[in-house]
């Protein structure tokens, strides 16, 4: 995604705040609305201020070229971008849009996950302690993205039935996902040190979550009951910004980034791991040991099969059994 926000001040009639509304009344999620403001505050930057309404096929190709051409971003950045555009025009400004129907969006390349080896997985667990360790493991045990783990809140941890339950995760899905029974003890211990946090912001006169927004309208003291904090809660406290209230948010993404990376470079893994790699690897990992692919289609909420197949392109297979042609070329 391109990296500094354009500032704009529109004009009457106020065309972000219809915009976010027209997103909020869809429930959104709120990473959504900030990508979709964003990227209708730079086209209309990028066209001088020019209102969307007085725009057409030129100008949306213009910038969809623009962002490829002289900004390199990925396909699915530009796709994002469009997708933005498409919802802005059709559902605020109530465009009919056949010159966008017709329009190609980029497609990705097809390209083979990056798969840490069980040794690897080890190594960098080595480097982690405490609530990092726990966390890691938990993305790579129970095969859930980065938002997913963040967003676990105490009630959906079942420590008994040795499961989770992921809520409003990619395609606003719910599923279920395994609790692996090594980490049952240490998450137990970490909730009763996150129970004791949540009683002292208490007794100070904190202790709320933030609630999706539906929840927070209909149950407007819910975010002080333990079982909606975060599992994995921050240490500060915050503005919520969509109540002004102060509250306790999970942990930010930039942290975990920042501890993987150490964690693999002190492990001395030369790869490109994100925390989505070792998402990549609890699938991979899970077939390698004979798992049926359906189910580890369920476990990773992946809508199709054939997402869940590219994980079979990656798996260990005995090369050393292969024999290539050169080798069997006559001579010395």
């Amino acid at each position: 995604m391109v990296d500094a926000s354009p500032q704009l001040s529109l004009q009457q009639p106020k065309l972000i705040p219809r915009l976010r509304d027209a997103i909020r009344i869809r429930h959104y999620s709120l990473r959504t609305e900030k990508s979709y403001v964003y990227w209708v505050r730079f086209f209309i930057h990028f066209h001088k201020l020019k209102h969307p309404q007085d725009t057409g096929p030129a100008e949306v190709t213009a910038f969809l070229n623009y962002l490829a051409s002289e900004r390199h971003v990925s396909a699915s950045t530009q796709n994002q971008a469009l997708a933005a555009l498409l919802f802005l025009y059709k559902e605020v400004l109530s465009i009919k849009l056949p010159w966008l129907d017709g329009l190609v969006r980029a497609k990705r390349p097809k390209r083979l996950p990056t798969v840490l080896t069980r040794d690897e997985v080890r190594r960098v667990l080595d480097h982690v302690g405490g609530t990092r360790w726990l966390l890691l493991s938990l993305i790579y045990g129970a095969g859930l993205r980065q938002n997913e783990c963040l967003s676990l809140r105490v009630k959906d941890v079942d420590l008994e039935g040795r499961k989770l339950l992921v809520r409003d995760s990619k395609g606003t899905k719910d599923r279920v996902t395994v609790l692996p029974q090594r980490l049952i003890t240490p998450l137990a211990t970490h909730l009763l040190n996150v129970k004791k946090l949540h009683v002292a912001d208490l007794a100070k006169g904190f202790g709320e979550a933030p609630l999706p927004r539906a929840l927070a309208s209909k149950y407007p003291k819910a975010g002080y009951l333990f079982g909606w904090q975060f599992v994995f809660p921050s240490t500060t406290h915050c503005t919520d910004p969509n109540t002004g209230r102060t509250v306790r948010y999970h942990v930010h993404e930039a942290t975990v980034a920042r501890f993987i990376r150490r964690a693999v470079r002190l492990a001395g893994i030369e790869k490109h791991v994100s925390c989505h790699t070792f998402r990549h690897a609890f699938a991979t990992h899970l077939l390698e040991t004979g798992h049926n692919i359906r189910t580890v289609q369920e476990l990773l909420g992946h809508k199709q099969v054939e997402t869940t197949m590219i994980y079979t392109h990656v798996m260990h297979h005995n090369l050393a059994e292969v024999r290539s042609p050169v080798d069997l070329i006559p001579g010395d």
